[in-house]
């Protein structure tokens, strides 16, 4: 096996962030005129009325891929900033870039629901897909990573360029209710990750050198997290303070308790591929490799079955065997990526665990709203996931099996808005939206056009990576 040299990406971290992107276009397109099976939709927001109840508890597959993608945030900060801080950076500089980072994202998240045609229209005309086109056009010259030889002041012309356009497209739209521009209508997905890239990014940059200080972090958000509803106290007061409630509230900051365990595996990762011990794998090792992958999917599968039809002992007692055999075949660590795989298995066996024990507080888990055991077990998850991307891209050494997931999760901007202002205008402005029409007769003939949707969106994305159009994240 040929290790990733140091500095480079994660392809397995850019698998699991491509595989969170995919999956939520996927749920949001598999409306058909009948419904599909309850395990299809969120937990807490299923058929047949799809009326929300936040009393309903369980999880599915589609409450995972927000967590999944933040898990991924969280790992991608070590390899985001170590590069700048052995080059020489300051701390000082590198908590601009992400605070500068932040309002970037809040922008997008501000502008992108400005310009999503279903959003300014009920029924899209012509015209309303061509201002989605247009939207998604005028993101390039703002977000675009533009060649390092350009001179400064094109650069400033194509961003001045930019921003000028999108805020006369934003000052010009107007919404069915007849209102028009308003910093308060926003991607809320876009402004919790807002707040992630800044408080998580600037928590690693801080605690850099050492994980204790991070779980003592969670410690202290656990205690606003069980304290805040305590009246006239002045942990609610904190908790309730904001002096931009269009794009911050201390509510946001318990998605924390996923990202901080993304740090801690992201930590791994790239220490791993910076380590410098025989990297050699050892072919009898094989059969342990293909074992832990199909532990790490068979994980993933039991608790979203057993936490959903509610068999909550059942569950827990499998995910204690899973995790015991997960450990035992990690054990035998003889290469640094079998020691890599270790220390992944038991932080995600520990997060795991930790969500089942909290899974009888607040009325079972939720999604919406979110329970501490969702936070926890989510997290434990989405370690086992890239544990098995990690032993299928890593291990194996079987990219091209995951490239379209890879090369997604290297451009998830433009993968979370092509679908809106891009694959969705080209299809309605050619008629072929009407032919996939006939695809919602039945519950899965319309699951079947949203696989087929998310996987325009997915080659749409591929090739604006392939041909190196970046957007900045």
């Amino acid at each position: 096996m040929t290790k990733t040299s140091p500095g480079t990406r994660s392809e397995s971290l850019d698998a699991l962030r491509g595989l969170a992107i995919l999956l939520m276009v996927l749920s949001g397109n598999i409306h058909g005129e009948h419904p599909l099976p309850a395990w299809m939709y969120h937990a807490q927001v299923g058929p047949p009325n799809f009326i929300f109840n936040p009393n309903l508890p369980g999880i599915t597959w589609v409450d995972l891929v927000f967590p999944f993608f933040l898990f991924a945030m969280g790992m991608a900060f070590p390899f985001a900033m170590t590069k700048k801080l052995d080059a020489g950076v300051s701390r000082w500089r590198i908590a601009l870039q992400i605070l500068e980072r932040g309002l970037l994202l809040t922008g997008f998240a501000i502008y992108l629901q400005h310009i999503k045609p279903f959003a300014f229209a009920t029924q899209p005309t012509a015209v309303d897909w061509l201002i989605g086109l247009l939207g998604f056009a005028l993101l390039f010259p703002i977000l675009l990573r533009l060649p390092a030889a350009w001179k400064p002041i094109w650069r400033l012309l194509l961003r001045g360029g930019g921003l000028v356009g999108a805020a006369a497209l934003m000052l010009f739209i107007r919404f069915p209710d007849g209102t028009g521009f308003s910093v308060y209508r926003s991607d809320i997905i876009i402004i919790v990750l807002a707040n992630m890239s800044v408080f998580g990014a600037l928590l690693w940059l801080v605690t850099r050198d050492g994980i204790l200080p991070r779980l003592g972090v969670l410690g202290v958000l656990l205690a606003f997290r069980l304290t805040h509803g305590v009246d006239g106290s002045w942990n609610q007061w904190i908790w309730n303070f904001t002096p931009a409630p269009w794009m911050y509230s201390f509510y946001y900051l318990q998605y924390l308790f996923i990202v901080i365990p993304g740090t801690i595996a992201g930590d791994l990762v790239y220490r791993w591929t910076r380590s410098t011990d025989d990297p050699a794998v050892r072919p009898a090792d094989g059969w342990r490799s293909v074992t832990v992958l199909g532990v790490t999917v068979l994980t993933v599968g039991v608790n979203l079955a057993g936490l959903f039809t509610r068999s909550l002992v059942a569950t827990a007692i499998a995910d204690g065997i899973l995790c015991a055999l997960a450990l035992w075949l990690t054990t035998e660590a003889g290469t640094s990526l079998a020691r890599l795989h270790r220390a992944l298995v038991q932080w995600g066996s520990y997060w795991l665990l930790l969500g089942i024990c909290f899974e009888v507080f607040e009325g079972g888990i939720k999604k919406d709203h979110p329970t501490l055991s969702y936070y926890f077990v989510t997290a434990g998850l989405a370690g086992f996931a890239f544990t098995g991307f990690s032993v299928l891209v890593d291990r194996f050494r079987k990219t091209r099996s995951v490239r379209l997931l890879v090369e997604n999760g290297q451009n998830p901007m433009i993968a979370y808005i092509a679908g809106s202002n891009l694959v969705l205008p080209i299809l309605s402005l050619t008629s072929i939206q009407v032919l996939l029409g006939v695809l919602s007769s039945s519950p899965w003939l319309g699951f079947l056009r949203g696989v087929f949707f998310t996987a325009l969106v997915a080659i749409a994305t591929s090739v604006f990576t392939r041909n190196r159009l970046f957007w900045r994240t």
